[in-house]
C-alpha cells in the first residue's frame, strides 16, 4: 500500500515540472546552446547555460515532447543551478545510472524531485525521453569545454 503512496507522490511531482516547467525559456545572455532530439518519439529540448568560474549560473530550456522529457528537463534545472562543472558531471552520471533498469537509487545521492523520476526505469521505452535533458546538458559542457579548452 505504501508504494501505491509513492507512486502517486511521484505521478504529481512529474505532472507538477510538466505543467509548470522551471526555467523554461531562453537566456538574454548565454556561453553554450545545445539541442537534443530523440528520433524514436520526435521529442526536443535546447538547453542554454550561462557559466561562470565554473558553476553554471543560469540555465533555460525549452523543446516539445512527453511530460517524461518536458519534466526531467525541468528538474533538471533545479538540480544543477548553482552548482559547478564538476558536480553537474557527477549529477549527469548518477542519473544515467538510476536509469538503468537494474539501476541502484543512493537515498544519500538523490535530492528533490530527482527521485521521482526513478520509476521511469520500469518502462525501458520510456528511459531515452527521462535521459534527453541530461545528454543534451552533457553535450553542451562538452561543446562548452572543447571551445573554452578546459
Amino acid at each position: 500500500m505504501a508504494f501505491e503512496g509513492l507512486d502517486e507522490l511521484y505521478r504529481e511531482v512529474i505532472l507538477d515540472h510538466f505543467k509548470s516547467p522551471r526555467h523554461h525559456g531562453k537566456l538574454l545572455s548565454h556561453d553554450v546552446e545545445q539541442e537534443g532530439f530523440n528520433p524514436l518519439c520526435g521529442d526536443q529540448i535546447i538547453v542554454q547555460l550561462k557559466i561562470d568560474e565554473g558553476k553554471v549560473t543560469n540555465i533555460g530550456w525549452w523543446g516539445k515532447g512527453c511530460s517524461i522529457s518536458q519534466a526531467s528537463s525541468s528538474i533538471l534545472t533545479e538540480e544543477i543551478l548553482g552548482k559547478t562543472l564538476q558536480e553537474v558531471e557527477h549529477k549527469i552520471q548518477f542519473f544515467k545510472s538510476m536509469m538503468q533498469p537494474q539501476g541502484e537509487v543512493s537515498k544519500n545521492e538523490e535530492e528533490g524531485d530527482l527521485e521521482a523520476l526513478s520509476g521511469v526505469r520500469k518502462f525501458p521505452v520510456r528511459i531515452k525521453c527521462a535521459l534527453l535533458g541530461w545528454t543534451t546538458l552533457e553535450e553542451a559542457i562538452n561543446l562548452w569545454k572543447k571551445i573554452h579548452n578546459s
